[in-house]
């Protein structure tokens, strides 16, 4: 059990919570219209919310009442434009915590304590010789950021962010309070929505800024202490990138997209290797290096500064080049600076000259009409192609033939998909295979989806011994995961596709999907139907002599899979598959956890720990035992049908549409993909995108995603008489304890009374109430469980991170709801029609709102 740690409170306490009081009182010199009343009037708000809702009011009411009796606005614009105010002022406070948070990070982060690399070598060292339990020699962990857009920081805010956390960890008041003030001056909407390429530039930025020197420091540690220990030459940290390749419902990535962010990637991690070289050319002022650094330099200059197509570029020639500068060190110089040289030559192994491998990622019925619109305009697919049974589709597509060059498409995504996979070639010309490599089905349903893919290579003048891309199904719903082992097993009896895995070394990587699966099938059966084809997926893939990688498709709250996400894969035994740790990281995961390069470090190495160490501790223990996977199946039964009760009441979209801001997500304009799928009027589940599903929920502060059904499956295991096993299982198996902390961390983040006033409404009273009911019951069993009387016992410093967060927005959470309301109010009365720029005014407050909330959630989309 984890254990509390009196210190890092205490520490949290002084550098976090007493610090955010202090810079708070300098926001009043912040340059907002009228501030030094609006931050007194924010502290009576606060206060007006918390008695409010004591007293069981409505958000509309304590409204009322705070303008009533705390300010002389009468008019509906002044008062309005006070709210905006509030929500300017409100949003900086977020950033003023978060940069205190990342200040003290390595303060209150023991960065050298359990599940580090320094404890992971004591382990090692006490552990004896180097056994037979090394990892495959291929293991690594890969993170795959992602543009999914939970993030609302535009790129000069994070720059802010960056640099007020340094001067608050120096210490430097004067120069915090300017940070503040060009805070105060920076805006924090965008009024346009970003391209797909702005997506994958302010992603690079943490890629500059945070990966590539954090990457660096791990690598070179792990190379210099890790050595006896660890397999092969691969680097164990390796970054993968979406923005610009995922085009699942995202109409603005196009062929041309692709190849720019490639591109953008390329000129960029050269650019960070121009930086290293000169700054090391400071140093390496001796006999022979300092000629050998000169002439590397110059290589990296004119690919920097001159033309793409001059580049004679290689990361293999750089790294011999910087050995022999080693060498040169070690044995003319005493080693002097080679530890430097060290370090740069790890970042060009891990990074080569592609930064990130591009992933391409694209719907199944994209490809589906593909083959339907060339079974009438073309020649490829033999007559009758779609009357075929499976088997002879399936040899069909394994033996396509390129297309002809004068082929056109009535439709341009037709065009554009033959046309992405031609860009994968020249970007593999260009970055190196690595660069790009992997071809994603999401909605990946049958082995004819996969073959459809390989067939489209084909078509596009690959042969099948030339196919240099990995493809990788994504299965996502309850449904898909229960048939992925049937899929894969058909795919692996395929001759034509079983020749294709020989060439790409036996190993098929398989992506699974936390955030549809969740809004699919509720928490419990979501985590237990990955675990149970985990399993499945690893048993068969040994089968065939096949090592099956699990790419895991992971959001930021633990309803999407996020969480204490190191802690499920330390708790993997030896039936799944932990030859690499694959994540996709996103939206503000990626500021939250990898914001500086000292959480970055840390986060990351929680990873490798988590990877490494499951190979030498449980070689041969599986994940659970029989019995206690047994409980797990019928707990996740029980919640299954409870969720699915809720899911299909018949107010159940209307409920979530009415009280959450999921209609207004469209318009915050901080991803270029749309929020749901389709183009219908009406919001229904199924076109609804999971991160505005789980957002929605968040910021209504019910977080249904997270916790529903688990109550009610606990309730049922204790009156079959099993709550002693269940109390077992929770002290012993560490998978079952992740998921009841994260479902407790779901839970910390719900306030009811803010939503209290619809347990009496006429149409959503009666969900309002069973969700209620679920929380409360969810909580009752969740601390006989731990033994605990309150919520993230075991994790003091978060839990009051989680308080201070959820008191510093509730007065953001309270505007939300007041403005969703006046907009239901006058469509409801017809005075949308009368008065439009009002309605658009609170429908603009409610879509700023969501700002705040959901950056100072940290992992609530």
């Amino acid at each position: 059990m984890p254990s509390m740690d009196p210190a890092a409170l205490q520490t949290f306490k002084s550098e976090v919570a007493l610090k955010f009081q202090l810079y708070n009182s300098l926001f009043t010199s912040l340059p907002f219209h009228r501030i030094e009343k609006t931050g007194i009037l924010l502290s009576m708000l606060l206060n007006v919310c918390e008695e409010g809702y004591k007293k069981k009011k409505s958000p509309v009411q304590i409204m009322d009442e705070f303008f009533t009796n705390h300010t002389s606005y009468r008019l509906e614009q002044e008062q309005t434009d006070l709210l905006f105010r509030f929500v300017q002022y409100v949003e900086r406070q977020v950033v003023l915590f978060d940069a205190l948070e990342d200040a003290a990070f390595s303060k209150i982060n023991d960065l050298s304590g359990p599940g580090t690399l320094k404890q992971l070598k004591n382990f090692l060292e006490q552990s004896g010789t180097p056994n037979d339990n090394k990892p495959d020699e291929n293991f690594c962990v890969k993170m795959v950021l992602t543009a999914h857009p939970t993030q609302f920081y535009p790129g000069s805010v994070l720059g802010i962010i960056h640099d007020l956390s340094k001067a608050l960890q120096e210490n430097n008041t004067s120069l915090v309070n300017t940070y503040l003030q060009q805070l105060g001056k920076t805006p924090f909407f965008k009024k346009q929505k970003p391209t797909p390429f702005d997506e994958a530039m302010s992603l690079v930025w943490y890629l500059d800024n945070v990966f590539y020197p954090a990457v660096g420091r791990i690598l070179t540690y792990a190379d210099n202490e890790l050595k006896d220990w660890l397999p092969g030459d691969k680097p164990l940290l390796q970054m993968g990138f979406w923005p610009g390749g995922d085009r699942d419902g995202n109409p603005f990535v196009t062929a041309s997209t692709t190849l720019q962010v490639a591109a953008a990637l390329r000129s960029s991690i050269v650019k960070a290797y121009y930086i290293d070289v000169r700054r090391l050319k400071r140093r390496l002022t001796f006999k022979e290096t300092d000629t050998l650094i000169a002439n590397l330099e110059k290589r990296l200059y004119s690919e920097v500064f001159g033309e793409y197509s001059n580049q004679n570029l290689s990361a293999e020639e750089m790294i011999r080049q910087l050995r022999q500068i080693r060498d040169t060190l070690v044995y003319q110089n005493n080693g002097l600076f080679a530890g430097l040289v060290d370090n740069l030559i790890q970042k060009m192994h891990a990074f080569g000259l592609f930064y990130a491998a591009l992933d391409v990622r694209q719907d199944s019925s994209v490809h589906v009409a593909l083959y339907k619109a060339l079974t009438t305009n073309s020649s490829a697919l033999p007559n009758g192609f779609e009357s075929m049974p499976e088997a002879e589709k399936l040899a069909v597509l394994a033996a396509l033939q390129p297309l002809d060059n004068s082929q056109s498409f009535a439709e341009a995504i037709h065009a554009d998909t033959i046309e992405t996979v031609k860009a994968i070639r020249t970007i593999q010309e260009r970055n190196g295979e690595a660069g790009c490599y992997r071809y994603i089905i999401s909605q990946c349903n049958s082995a004819m989806n996969v073959m459809e893919v390989y067939g489209l290579f084909l078509l596009s003048g690959w042969t099948a011994e030339t196919l240099t891309v990995d493809i990788v199904p994504l299965f996502e719903t309850i449904d898909d995961l229960h048939k992925a082992g049937d899929i894969m097993e058909k795919l692996y009896s395929l001759p034509a596709y079983r020749q294709h895995l020989k060439r790409r070394g036996n190993r098929q990587t398989i992506m699974l999907g936390f955030s549809d699966g969740t809004k699919d099938g509720g928490y419990l059966m979501a985590n237990y139907s990955i675990l149970l084809a985990k399993q499945t997926l690893t048993s068969l893939s040994r089968n065939y002599d096949i090592d099956v990688l699990f790419f895991d498709g992971r959001g930021g709250p633990p309803a999407r899979g996020g969480g204490k996400t190191q802690k499920f894969y330390a708790s993997m035994g030896n039936d799944v598959s932990g030859k690499e740790i694959q994540l996709t990281v996103q939206g503000q995961t990626i500021s939250s956890n990898f914001g500086t390069i000292d959480a970055a470090q840390y986060n990351m190495e929680q990873m490798l720990n988590a990877g490494l160490k499951g190979f030498i501790k449980h070689p041969t223990k599986p994940t659970l035992e029989a019995a206690q996977e047994e409980l797990l199946q019928e707990l996740a039964r029980d919640g299954f049908s409870a969720y699915v009760q809720l899911k299909e009441h018949p107010m159940f979209v209307d409920y979530l549409s009415h009280a959450s801001p999921v209609r207004f997500y469209a318009e915050t304009n901080i991803g270029s993909r749309p929020a749901k799928r389709g183009s219908a009027a009406k919001l229904s589940l199924k076109d609804l995108r999971a991160i505005p599903f789980v957002g929605a929920w968040s910021q209504l502060k019910q977080n249904v995603t997270g916790y529903y059904g688990v109550g009610t499956a606990l309730e049922k295991a204790e009156q079959r008489g099993e709550w002693k096993k269940l109390k077992e299982m929770y002290q012993q198996s560490l998978f079952f304890r992740t998921l009841i902390d994260n479902c407790e961390m779901a839970m910390m983040k719900c306030y009811f009374p803010l939503t209290i006033h619809l347990s009496t409404h006429p149409a959503f009273g009666e969900i309002w109430n069973m969700i209620y009911r679920e929380y409360e019951l969810t909580r009752k069993y969740l601390l006989l469980l731990s033994g605990k009387n309150e919520l993230m016992a075991d994790y003091p410093v978060e839990q009051l991170s989680v308080q201070m967060r959820e008191r510093i927005v509730l007065p953001l959470t309270t505007i939300q709801q007041y403005a969703i309301t006046k907009v239901r109010d006058m469509e409801d009365a017809g005075g949308a029609l009368s008065n439009p720029a009002m309605k658009s005014t609170y429908e603009k407050l409610v879509m700023r709102c969501s700002f705040g909330i959901i950056n100072a959630g940290r992992n609530s989309a």
